[in-house]
């Protein structure tokens, strides 16, 4: 649970290796019919949503801020190694116009098919960095968010991620004032805010929440319902708390992950332990790349 003794570097290492379990857990179930009855898998990986959050740490830094630009030239580079895995169309399309040399605000899908979940996915490193009360930074999340989805309701997604995960830096989040109701008037009208005003009435599993309002990779379904999931980490270690997000199906490897960052910032770096990662590859480059990530972070408070 919440120590005041938690580290804001703490905190990094627990978001982000809590969003990478939530997605190495969550694979092999993505998209299955019906809830999933859970067991964690003997080998599994990261994808997407852990790779371009690796990426963006990556571009951070290298370049010592939060650049668009160079961080789309970071997807682009991660792209054409082939280290990003299992992107959805809109993504992908971004990653293909990089490559082409398209600039990185015209790269980005468009229109109503535009609202995933691939911005909210690998937004978390900013809200370490980033305060969302400022404008300029604002802007500068929404701009992030354009690299790959020109879309409001993408964006709605991706601002809720990093006010709940600012919620916890800030104090503000506990086990009596939800995720969902710290971020709610913070964000645009949109759907996305629609939706966590409904689940803010609700005390439903997340299998049920799914069933009535569906667990898809649209920015609508799924970010509220990881914020929702999330909560849970006021009861329950991460190690129950991503099986139930996992067990409303659907977009399993991004809710859990999403679940993951934020849960993960909650209980920082020890509620995280490393042995749950046995049997996921990859686990030197997270652990690398994350550890540096949240020693960057510690500096920029000194």
């Amino acid at each position: 649970m919440r120590s005041a003794k938690t580290t804001t570097g703490d905190r990094v290492i627990g978001c982000l290796l809590g969003g990478a379990l939530g997605d190495a857990w969550g694979g092999p179930w993505e998209g299955c019919d019906g809830p999933p009855t859970f067991a964690i898998p003997a080998h599994s990986h990261v994808s997407d949503d852990t790779q371009l959050t690796l990426a963006t740490c990556e571009s951070v830094v290298l370049h010592g801020s939060v650049d668009p630009e160079r961080l789309a030239a970071r997807f682009a580079e991660w792209s054409s190694q082939g280290k990003i895995t299992g992107i959805g169309s809109s993504t992908l399309k971004a990653m293909r116009d990089l490559s082409a040399g398209v600039h990185w605000a015209l790269a980005g899908s468009r229109g109503e098919y535009s609202a995933g979940n691939g911005a909210a996915m690998r937004i978390a490193p900013l809200a370490f960095l980033l305060d969302p009360s400022r404008a300029g930074d604002r802007t500068i999340i929404r701009d992030v968010c354009r690299i790959t989805h020109h879309n409001d309701e993408a964006y709605a997604g991706a601002l809720a991620v990093v006010l709940a995960i600012r919620s916890v830096l800030t104090g503000d989040w506990s086990r009596d004032r939800s995720f969902l109701s710290l971020v709610v008037g913070a964000l645009p009208d949109s759907g996305v805010r629609d939706r966590i005003e409904t689940l803010m009435q609700l005390q439903l599993s997340p299998a049920e929440i799914a069933s009535r309002f569906g667990a898809s990779g649209h920015v609508v379904a799924s970010v509220p319902l990881s914020l929702y999931c999330a909560q849970y980490i006021a009861e329950d270690p991460l190690s129950v708390v991503l099986p139930r997000a996992i067990g409303a199906g659907g977009d399993t490897d991004t809710i859990a992950s999403i679940t993951g960052q934020i849960a993960g910032t909650v209980v920082g770096a020890a509620g995280v332990p490393k042995d749950c990662f046995t049997g996921v590859e990859d686990t030197e480059e997270i652990f690398r790349i994350v550890e540096r990530f949240a020693q960057f972070v510690s500096s920029q408070e000194n």
